[in-house]
């Protein structure tokens, strides 16, 4: 089993999930009392968020290299970026690092191409929605074509990712808004729903839809525990 490096905290509701969701995949494929082998590191997202908000893109993704190598230096040999908006400073992190990133997007994008999922709905921070670094890759590696929803609602999930999910708050009134803006991508032709923001699994779930939905975090997650078992 290859040890695998955990780079969270954005947010750290999040990344426990990825955690267990790890943990999990690798005690099922191995069985008895096997768990991963891991290395955590984990940001303050107060940082992370500032960086975000005021557009330097840069700072952050220096701030997380040198964090990957931190990982690398701690025996990591295949990185997880535990968040869908900070793979924005991928190619930052891959240079800094030997081992490679397994990343989100490709992870999402062989799990629709595999359902056969042409068109989807993206729900993620307005970083995710609005900037082509994910939908771009998507489309070119997997042909996918994106949907994401208009200005007004892309500012309220956005304001329901930060100011509730990140701080570990599910409110009943935050999921209808989500559902409802799911509803009119539907009806805009998406086939699925894309979670991707790795905190929109704690307010969604299939049993709320019957549009059907791709978590990225626990696809990711099962990403991470298929390389750590390869070979």
């Amino acid at each position: 089993m290859k040890t695998l490096g955990l780079l969270g905290g954005m947010s750290w509701v999040s990344t426990l999930g990825y955690y267990s969701a790890i943990n999990q995949g690798v005690s099922e494929a191995l069985g008895g009392l096997h768990s991963a082998r891991l290395v955590l590191y984990s940001v303050d997202f107060h940082d992370i968020e500032h960086l975000q908000r005021t557009g330097d893109w840069d700072g952050s993704g220096e701030q997380l290299a040198q964090a990957a190598r931190s990982l690398e230096r701690a025996g990591a040999e295949g990185l997880v970026l535990c968040t869908n908006t900070m793979h924005r400073v991928a190619d930052a992190i891959e240079r800094a690092v030997d081992m490679p990133l397994l990343h989100i997007a490709d992870a999402a994008g062989r799990r629709l191409q595999a359902a056969g999922i042409g068109r989807v709905g993206l729900l993620g921070t307005r970083y995710t929605m609005e900037q082509d670094f994910y939908a771009a890759r998507l489309a070119d590696r997997f042909g996918i074509e994106v949907l994401v929803p208009p200005g007004n609602e892309r500012e309220q999930l956005d304001r329901i990712i930060f100011a509730e999910l990140c701080r570990g708050q599910v409110l009943a009134d935050s999921r209808a808004c989500c559902l409802g803006i799911m509803d009119a991508l539907g009806r805009r032709g998406a086939q699925a729903m894309l979670l991707a923001c790795t905190e929109i699994g704690l307010l969604v779930e299939p049993s709320h839809t019957s549009l059907p939905l791709y978590d990225t975090a626990r696809i990711h997650a099962a990403r991470a525990v298929e390389w750590a078992l390869q070979g």
